[in-house]
């Protein structure tokens, strides 16, 4: 049995992806947790229905269609974490950047409160309904060090690795149940899912790329990087079901491929900054941006060797809030990546460790992410100043940013494309594919709008001829009004802050219904007193705050919430009540049952960072330092503490003496500047302050200003989202031959459209007709049932056949065959009895003058032995079969075990004592080859060993 449904993707406008998969005995696995750039929560209502019954999670890749909101159900839906989540490492890593990227740059990651959920729980609220919807009231989000907490959680594998995964505690069993990885080649460690449950075999393949590109190879139908196969490998051919994303469906691959699509994306960038003008890439922050960041700092270094250099009158940047992490992680992930990367690191490595020069890094040729002319922004200062930037005439420099986000809603895309939009010599390219916004939803987005411009054309296209022959064409915007709208977070309080108490107890106390403990809600960051008190008193070994366990009820849930300006009872306090009053030392425990029979135990919990145990400074300040505070010398404040200053920058003026640091005690000080030390970072930012912004860490609603502005600039799009075109779709699809076929994750037009030409080309190759190929188009919340189409029959051996019987071992597997002869015997008394009382079960429900006929009783086969005269004539017809698969590799192995020679001469063959060739075919079969048996003894014994080795590894049955 095997059931699936689209949560979020299918037939829709809307990017994200979210796939539900029901498999024979109730086993459920959710395949991604997508969002889009509106961050609507209600779209995850059906996500968080179908969470308490959820086995296990896979992920596939680190965009925000396929995992934005996995740090949001994290937090806020009950049981989640305790759901086995299983994904490559590098989905791991740079999913743990984008998603701190994302709720650091935009308030809407929070989510809004629905307005009807306040005015449920909220009797004053209701009164102002009519305002409820302006009011946007988030929920609290999830904190870098929590998002973090998140990522460990999930268990990283590797490719075309089987791996029996674990299940959540109220998960009906697995029955070894096999889930494998295989690259998908559309971002670093995207993931292709082989599922094999029993008789199904699901391949899970959403947003894939066959091509090879600069930094990643192709996905791993033929094998992958270096494959080149003529047919799909065998764990990916013919399985039960292809889940495949219809997305690029219509798309026609550019003449040329990666070359071409390189050339036409920087010749773009050269007619722009040649007039002086500034280009916008908006790109994700995570998997994408690492093909095109390759890209451009590799243009810059052959650029500035060439005579005639274009490039180098523009700067490149990178911009994104946690862009170092990403490349961090990069730099480290190079086995993941193509093999050309790993060469041409190998060769960086070598020509450093040749040369005695320690700065000829910083002069010659660096490794693949060792960006020389690329530059990194995390800050907003930074993109001020780069963007103040001008020459000795007054003239703007020209420059090409990368920067987050391709939704153009978030990040600082939004923020860049707010200050080129009106001027028509800069320019936005689009590398990705965006939706038409939907007519009842017009404000999906800005990058969606300037889409539909670039498709109308309606302002007029600028040509240019470039250097290679190619026509660039720029559509211009034409000076039209753009809505941008601008979001601010802002403290709650006043009926806001009662409406968001009354609502988070509420939740609270449903939660603790549902999970049966403490849940994700229970966040110092939504108790107004708590914040504050926390900040300053957490590290206290006598602090006397810290939250025990859950409320039993709606009224100590709300007074755990703000207990300060709401009296408590002993009653409410329960047990707690020896740790939160004062002078009480004992708690009558008669009667109680569970929590309120043991002692409230405070564990506290010791804060770390990524780098592990969190330190605090003023534990290691020196002895004679402590003593001078305590005598009471001159001390300024901010100047002479050591607590005040540590970390802190020192001015020029100011010595080190006037710190009261010790000089035994003084860290070693790096002579090289930061710019050296990590790769691309902009050291001539250093001096730049961030101006403070109050941060908010309780409850608060999000301001939405929507401002409009004139878009006068040029727009052009060049392909680098990495997704299938319709020549693979057309080509591979056939060669996987999938017995049924589900298209999800596209829009509802080219997803109809290619259903209908996979199912001409599918029936032609079968020369069958077009209804008997099973397609299937889901819309978003239909089930598909998509199981095997099987035959089950039962029947009974005779103890005379069982005694015969003789099991062979294949891998853990009993093989046995059966010759014998069917007999149809009546059932035993006991079902005879439960027919007959089914009939008078019928004869009560119908009338009483109704003649009912008994039934024939139920009758079960039973395979015996056949007769004497009938065994010998079967004999001569049945014929031996070799059940089984045997790897070349364990066969060269077992042959240099018995003393003979074995190696590989090419792919899939074995020469044996270099006179046998063993052969392996694309089917399985295994053919051997000798010559010269008769003639030379040693020959055909080398033969016959091989031979028996193959039979050795493998059942014979029949015969």
């Amino acid at each position: 049995m095997f059931t699936f449904c689209s949560l979020l993707g299918a037939q829709s406008e809307s990017s994200a992806s979210q796939s539900l998969l029901e498999l024979d005995g109730g086993v459920k696995v959710l395949i991604d947790l997508g969002w889009d750039e509106s961050f609507d929560v209600t779209k995850l209502k059906e996500l968080e229905k179908v969470v308490p019954t959820l086995s296990l999670i896979l992920l596939t890749h680190a965009t925000t269609s396929h995992l934005a909101a996995f740090a949001h159900c994290c937090k806020h839906f009950p049981l989640f974490t305790r759901i086995p989540i299983y994904a490559t490492t590098p989905v791991i890593s740079l999913g743990r950047t984008l998603i701190q990227d994302l709720y650091s740059s935009t308030p809407l990651a929070s989510t809004i409160i629905p307005p009807e959920s306040l005015i449920e729980t909220s009797y004053s609220y209701s009164q102002t309904s009519a305002t409820a919807e302006n009011r946007r009231i988030l929920l609290q989000p999830p904190t870098a060090k929590e998002i973090a907490s998140y990522f460990e959680l999930i268990h990283p594998l590797k490719y075309s690795q089987p791996h029996q995964p674990l299940c959540s505690p109220w998960s009906p069993p697995l029955n070894d149940l096999v889930i494998t990885a295989y690259n998908a080649g559309h971002t670093l460690g995207g993931t292709i899912w082989q599922i094999q449950a029993g008789l199904e075999s699901i391949v899970y393949a959403v947003d894939w790329n066959q091509s090879r590109e600069n930094i990643l190879s192709g996905a791993a139908w033929l094998g992958g990087a270096g494959g080149g196969g003529a047919e799909v490998i065998e764990q990916l051919r013919k399985p039960t079901a292809l889940i495949c994303s219809s997305k690029g469906g219509e798309k026609v691959a550019i003449a040329g491929g990666k070359k071409k699509r390189d050339e036409l994306l920087l010749d773009n960038i050269k007619s722009c900054v040649s007039k002086g003008g500034i280009v916008l890439i908006p790109t994700d922050s995570s998997a994408r941006v690492l093909e095109l960041a390759y890209l451009l700092e590799h243009a810059w270094r052959e650029d500035a060797e060439s005579d005639d250099s274009t490039l180098m009158s523009a700067r490149p940047y990178l911009a994104s809030k946690n862009i170092q992490a990403t490349m961090r992680y990069a730099r480290s992930m190079l086995e993941w990546m193509d093999e050309s990367i790993v060469r041409e690191f190998e060769a960086v490595a070598g020509q450093n460790k040749q040369d005695d020069d320690p700065d000829a890094k910083l002069r010659g040729i660096g490794g693949p992410f060792d960006f020389k002319h690329l530059r990194l922004l995390e800050r907003k200062s930074q993109i001020d100043k780069i963007m103040q930037e001008v020459d000795n005439h007054g003239r703007s420099i020209g420059k090409v940013i990368l920067a987050s986000d391709t939704s153009l809603e978030w990040g600082f895309s939004k923020e860049v494309f707010r200050r080129i939009c009106d001027d028509r010599r800069n320019l936005v390219i689009f590398t990705e594919r965006m939706g038409q916004p939907k007519m009842e939803n017009p404000k999906l987005g800005m990058a969606r709008t300037l889409w539909s411009w670039w498709e109308d054309r309606s302002d007029g296209v600028a040509t240019e001829t470039a250097a290679s022959g190619d026509v660039l064409e720029q559509v211009y915007g034409g000076g039209r009004q753009l809505e941008m709208r601008e979001t601010t977070r802002v403290a709650l309080e006043g009926d806001d802050l009662a409406a968001y108490q009354n609502w988070l107890a509420t939740q609270r106390q449903l939660q603790t219904t549902q999970a049966g403990g403490a849940t994700s809600l229970e966040s110092s960051a939504d108790m107004i007193d708590d914040a504050v008190s926390d900040s300053s008193d957490s590290d206290d070994d006598d602090e006397e705050n810290e939250q025990q366990g859950k409320a039993l009820n709606i009224s100590a849930t709300m007074g755990q919430a703000n207990r300060k300006k709401i009296g408590l009872t002993d009653e409410d306090l329960g047990i707690n009540i020896l740790l939160r009053k004062k002078g009480v030392y004992d708690y009558d425990v008669r009667g109680k049952k569970g929590r309120e029979k043991m002692f409230p135990l405070v564990v506290r919990r010791k804060r770390t960072d990524e780098y592990g145990e969190l330190v605090r400074p003023e534990d290691f300040v020196m002895q004679d330092t402590k003593d001078n505070n305590d005598e009471g010398l001159s001390r300024q404040p901010n100047k002479f503490d050591t607590k005040d200053t540590l970390g802190k920058k020192r001015k020029w003026d100011e010595t080190p003496g006037q710190r009261n640091v010790s000089g035994d005690m003084k860290r070693q000080q790096n002579t090289k500047p930061l710019g050296d030390l990590i790769p691309g970072y902009d050291d001539e930012d250093d001096d730049v302050v961030e101006p403070e912004v109050e941060e908010i860490t309780g409850p608060s609603r999000v301001e939405i200003k929507t401002e409009t502005i004139n878009v006068d600039l040029r727009l052009a799009f060049v392909d680098f989202g990495g997704v299938h075109d319709k020549r693979s779709l057309q080509m591979l699809i056939p060669l996987i031959q999938p017995r049924k076929l589900i298209f999800v994750s596209g829009m509802k037009d080219e997803t109809l459209a290619l259903a209908v030409d996979c199912r001409k080309i599918l029936a032609a190759k079968s020369g069958n007709d077009e209804t008997a190929i099973e397609i299937f188009t889901p819309m978003v919340g239909d089930w598909v049932d998509a199981s095997v189409d099987t035959n089950a029959w039962a029947l009974k051996l005779s103890d005379a056949l069982v005694k015969r019987l003789r099991w062979q071992q294949v891998k853990g597997l009993g093989i046995v065959t059966l010759t014998g002869q069917l007999e149809l015997t009546h059932a035993d008394n006991v079902n005879i009895e439960s027919d007959k009382k089914r009939q008078k079960l019928i004869k009560d429900e119908t009338a009483e003058s109704m003649d009912l006929v008994a039934s024939p009783p139920a009758e079960i086969p039973t395979l015996d032995i056949l007769p004497t005269a009938m065994a010998s004539a079967t004999r001569s017809i049945a014929q031996p079969l070799h059940v089984g698969d045997l790897r070349l590799a364990d066969l060269r192995k077992l042959m240099l075990g018995s003393g003979h020679t074995a190696e590989f001469r090419g792919e899939g063959t074995l020469l044996v004592d270099g006179t046998v060739i063993v052969k392996k075919t694309g089917t399985g079969r295994i053919e051997i080859e000798g010559s010269g048996i008769r003639e030379l003894p040693q020959v055909g014994g080398t033969f016959f060993a091989v031979k028996r080795k193959i039979y050795e590894g493998l059942a014979v049955v029949g015969g």
